[in-house]
């Protein structure tokens, strides 16, 4: 009976050590991990604070992203079942159309099914919303933000980058279409030493200009 006692006494020892020395693993995992995930943040602060005390510029494409409300106008609406324009129908609709709500909004227009439409009805469109929209251009919303970059970037003063590492910022949080990130750099590739996309971090190197 003793000797049982016994043994049942060592097995909860037995157990109770194992319990400690698994909490024990457990919290130097986790410790380890902290110390991993901490020295890995000082390294991107360091790199951060590099950057920022360089001569590294970055040009962000959100800072020039034009406000305002943008609409979608569906012409296959104004179709016979989506894809046959009949002119006197057509003609009735925009009549009948409540173009007011367009009001200094930016409107792109297209057709949504595979219709053959004559050029004029798309201008008429646009001559509809002339009064209210303030820019209209045949094609999606992605079109739209491209052509409203055109104008933007065309305006700036790239001077201020000449000689200059330049990052051209990426992950944007707006919808900043493709063609405005070509187009930026096509405008900074001649005054810029070098060009890089993407973080400050993690850039990709775009352009560096050669040495004469």
């Amino acid at each position: 009976m003793e000797q049982r006692f016994n043994e049942r006494r060592s097995e909860i020892r037995i157990r109770n050590a194992l319990k400690k020395y698994t909490a024990y693993s457990l919290s130097l995992s986790v410790l380890l991990r902290l110390k991993t995930v901490t020295e890995n943040l000082k390294k991107m602060e360091e790199i951060i604070n590099k950057v920022a005390n360089s001569a590294l510029e970055v040009f962000d494409l959100e800072d020039y992203y034009p406000k305002g409300m943008r609409m979608q106008i569906d012409i296959s609406q104004w179709l016979l079942e989506g894809f046959l324009l009949k002119e006197k129908d057509f003609r009735e609709h925009l009549k009948n159309h409540d173009w007011s709500q367009y009001q200094d909004q930016y409107v792109a227009v297209n057709c949504s099914t595979d219709a053959i439409i004559p050029a004029w009805a798309l201008i008429l469109v646009s001559v509809h919303l002339a009064p209210f929209a303030k820019k209209v251009v045949n094609g999606t919303i992605e079109d739209l933000d491209a052509s409203l970059y055109e104008e933007i970037l065309s305006t700036i003063d790239y001077s201020a980058y000449k000689g200059k590492p330049v990052i051209v910022k990426g992950c944007s949080r707006k919808p900043v279409p493709m063609r405005a990130y070509i187009l930026a750099t096509t405008y900074l590739q001649p005054f810029a030493r070098s060009i890089m996309y993407g973080e400050a971090c993690s850039a990709v190197p775009l352009y560096k200009e050669s040495k004469k």
